[in-house]
């Protein structure tokens, strides 16, 4: 039964035809695990704690950063620096007292998946790279757990259904994960602020309309979403053999999210901060070049450096750098974390420079280490 405070918070639910305590009973003795706390969690998270589902469990191992705020709404600039999973626990709480949330501030991966999937009735995909998103398909078939899956990328999105009543998953959709090449740059890329928050609540959505029974959830479709045009697509997707044929855990390493190869290992060397100091204090010549974009080097950059954002690095077209800049010459590279700099490196090698470093940490290490900034 509610009680009366949960009555007074579920009342539109209640009065809603076709809903009513019937289906708010329903979500209250429901459970779902979200993986991920992100820009798809954020809004997954805060819609779900809302409706009144029973359990919530929060997995993620990730901190809040300022880079956060212009789309994960559900923090602010207090929150910077803590535990994204502990922080949404206690929001989440202060939006609905009535239910219980578990936060689980730790990286999902082959060693805790099952046990994590094992108490909850659904799960929610969150994350933002190919590597979870098998991870997490792989444990709901293996656990029978049905999968509401959601993507984004720029301006576009995707919606969908998985594992529900014996319909396709997301190695239905996606066999084997992309090329290297069609990988985009996973931790670093850009995203409009409001998309995650529009395909979030789709996927909230899903999961309401899946724990409740009312109306026809995206099972056997894939819902594509443009916003910068408003439109919608439905993919039709059927399920495989081989999409159900998954009978353990093996967690996939993709070049976006791991070190790159060992022939580019060898050829592209990283460098610490400290040692980045030390040659530049010897006046040893080198050619810092920073890779991230121009309002971020508004911000703060060391000096002095060359700048030509990745974008311009992966046109193709030999990049406009210095005559005097020989390809032999010793080329140190850094962006915000290490992640664009590397790709600019393999994007140099492509055009014949040898020398190639980057930029351990990037920028962040290097303030974080007390060096100085311009």
């Amino acid at each position: 039964m509610l009680s009366a405070k949960e009555t007074d918070q579920y009342q539109r639910h209640l009065s809603l035809p076709g809903f009513g305590v019937k289906a708010q009973l329903k979500l209250k003795k429901s459970s779902v695990l979200v993986i991920g706390a992100g820009g798809l969690g954020c809004p997954v998270l805060q819609y779900l704690a809302a409706a009144g589902v029973g359990k919530i469990g929060i997995v993620d191992d990730d901190l809040v950063d300022i880079s956060n705020l212009q789309r994960q709404v559900l923090f602010n600039h207090d929150d910077i620096g803590y535990s994204k999973a502990k922080v949404a626990k206690l929001k989440l709480s202060l939006l609905n007292p009535n239910i219980e949330i578990i936060d689980y501030p730790n990286r999902f991966n082959s060693s805790n998946a099952e046990n994590l999937l094992r108490g909850f009735d659904l799960v929610v995909d969150g994350t933002d790279n190919f590597s979870s998103r098998y991870l997490i398909n792989d444990a709901c078939v293996i656990c029978n757990k049905i999968l509401v899956y959601g993507a984004i990328f720029q301006f576009e999105g995707q919606v969908s259904v998985f594992n529900f009543n014996n319909g396709p998953t997301y190695r239905c959709l996606f066999p084997s994960p992309p090329a290297s090449k069609a990988l985009p740059n996973c931790s670093e890329t850009g995203v409009l602020g409001v998309l995650p928050g529009i395909v979030g609540n789709l996927q909230a959505l899903e999961v309401i309309k899946v724990i409740t029974g009312i109306g026809d959830p995206l099972s056997g479709r894939v819902l594509l979403y443009d916003a910068l045009t408003q439109q919608t697509r439905m993919l039709k997707l059927k399920p495989t053999k081989d999409g159900h044929a998954i009978t353990s855990l093996k967690e996939i390493s993709l070049p976006c999210e791991t070190n790159q190869n060992d022939m580019r290992e060898q050829i592209i060397k990283e460098i610490s901060p400290q040692e980045l100091v030390s040659i530049m204090e010897e006046r040893n010549e080198v050619f810092l070049l920073d890779v991230r974009e121009g309002w971020e080097r508004a911000k703060s950059k060391i000096s002095p450096s060359f700048h030509i954002p990745l974008g311009e690095l992966e046109s193709g077209q030999r990049p406009l750098l210095p005559d005097s800049l020989s390809e032999n010459k010793k080329i140190i590279v850094y962006c915000k974390a290490g992640v664009r700099s590397r790709m600019a490196c393999q994007s140099l090698h492509e055009h014949g420079f040898k020398e190639l470093h980057n930029l351990s940490g990037g920028i962040l290490e290097w303030e974080g280490k007390g060096f100085p900034v311009s």
